[in-house]
């Protein structure tokens, strides 16, 4: 009895919250936000690991995602795009499964036998690892075409949405925009970074490579949404925990003409770029903004000069932010307390004049206690109002 009466508490706290404070459709509300216009609340999205999704599902009595979505007031909804077709091509002998690149992943289990038991697929081979020359990563077989895909629905994924939701564009996890995360895929992490300093031809032909896809591929993608996407999203991750990856320099020297190409590319369909990174990048941030970038995702609080409030400050006239929610410390390991304080920080530090939207920094990861989870979505509902 006394859990079923926290249950319908917890589903009547929110209810009365969006009862009281929206005004606006989902979609209504995104696009003044990203206008840098105050709407009636500051907009949600959810990032959750599919494990958290399922318990969030059990806990307030939903039957599927999006009636989870819906409950919860999160105003965004993703398209994942033509070729998202969960990646899997082929499946070898040992497992392990190959994505539109030919990097092949296998499936690995965490938190066996506990409660936060999940799985994530994990790269188990990278295809251009250990070639030495330009002429044989010219010569591997597995590049990628955007004529692969059939672009005839993208239009009506889209609309299905509208006029009710915000929709973003953001590919799927193994094939989103970007130009160093696919290069690590590719070759691998270690050998990459030696690459950036030993063997710039060998990163400028991979990189190319890349490129050359997205910029063939998102065009497609945009003309068959016929103006029904909202949003472009594009990712990688350019940060550690104490500051960026590589130098401004040399993400100039390698990346920033395309990271320019790539919002341009967005722009002429009159969509706004939304960028995730993971890290601290605030020394990359002028150069994000210089190249044409709208919106900047996870600003993630653990990473030095991240925090909110500075960034606000800094660079708030020019860029919007979304994130900002610990799921490092806070969602963990924090007290319901504590989630609360974190949500209130943000919107206090960043909701004035539009440009943000709330979100978690990445995944909330499946070790997260439901009941700070539920904190998160009532304080963004309290919080968040304008």
């Amino acid at each position: 009895m006394k859990e079923d009466q926290i249950y319908k508490d917890r589903r009547y706290r929110i209810n009365e919250l969006r009862a009281k404070n929206e005004k606006m459709t989902s979609r209504e509300r995104c696009l003044k936000a990203i206008n840098f216009e105050e709407p009636d609340r500051v907009p949600i999205d959810n990032w959750m690991v599919p494990e958290i999704k399922k318990r969030c599902m059990e806990y307030w009595g939903c039957e599927n995602e999006e009636e989870l979505l819906a409950f919860l007031g999160v105003d965004v909804r993703d398209n994942y795009g033509p070729s998202y077709v969960g990646q899997e091509f082929k499946t070898f002998d040992d497992g392990t499964v190959a994505d539109l690149w030919g990097v092949r992943r296998k499936v690995v289990t965490y938190g066996k036998g506990t409660p936060h038991e999940g799985t994530f697929k994990e790269v188990a081979w990278s295809p251009l690892e250990h070639m030495t020359t330009v002429e044989e990563i010219e010569s591997y077989e597995s590049w990628p075409s955007p004529d692969w895909w059939d672009y005839s629905k993208v239009k009506a994924e889209c609309a299905y949405w509208h006029p009710q939701y915000f929709v973003l564009n953001k590919g799927d996890r193994l094939d989103r925009t970007a130009q160093l995360k696919p290069m690590m895929y590719l070759r691998g992490i270690q050998q990459t970074f030696i690459d950036l300093i030993r063997n710039p031809e060998i990163v400028v032909c991979i990189r190319d490579h890349i490129v050359n896809y997205f910029v063939e591929y998102n065009p497609k993608v945009f003309e068959a949404g016929g103006g029904e996407i909202d949003m472009f999203m594009m990712g990688d991750d350019m940060g550690g925990q104490r500051g960026p990856l590589i130098s401004v320099d040399m993400w100039r020297k390698y990346f920033g003409e395309a990271f320019r190409k790539y919002c341009d590319i967005a722009h002429k369909y009159g969509l706004k770029v939304m960028y995730h990174t993971c890290g601290d990048v605030y020394q990359l941030i002028p150069d994000f903004i210089a190249n044409g970038l709208d919106m900047l995702q996870s600003v993630q609080p653990e990473a030095t000069n991240m925090d909110i409030k500075r960034l606000k400050q800094e660079f708030g006239k020019d860029l919007s932010f979304q994130g900002g929610m610990s799921i490092q410390q806070v969602l963990p390991l924090g007290t319901t307390e504590d989630v609360r304080k974190m949500v209130q920080y943000a919107a206090d530090s960043a909701k004035r004049g539009g440009g943000y939207i709330f979100g978690t920094a990445h995944n909330i990861q499946a070790d997260t206690p439901i009941e700070n989870v539920a904190a998160l979505f009532e304080a963004y509902h309290e919080y968040g109002v304008y």
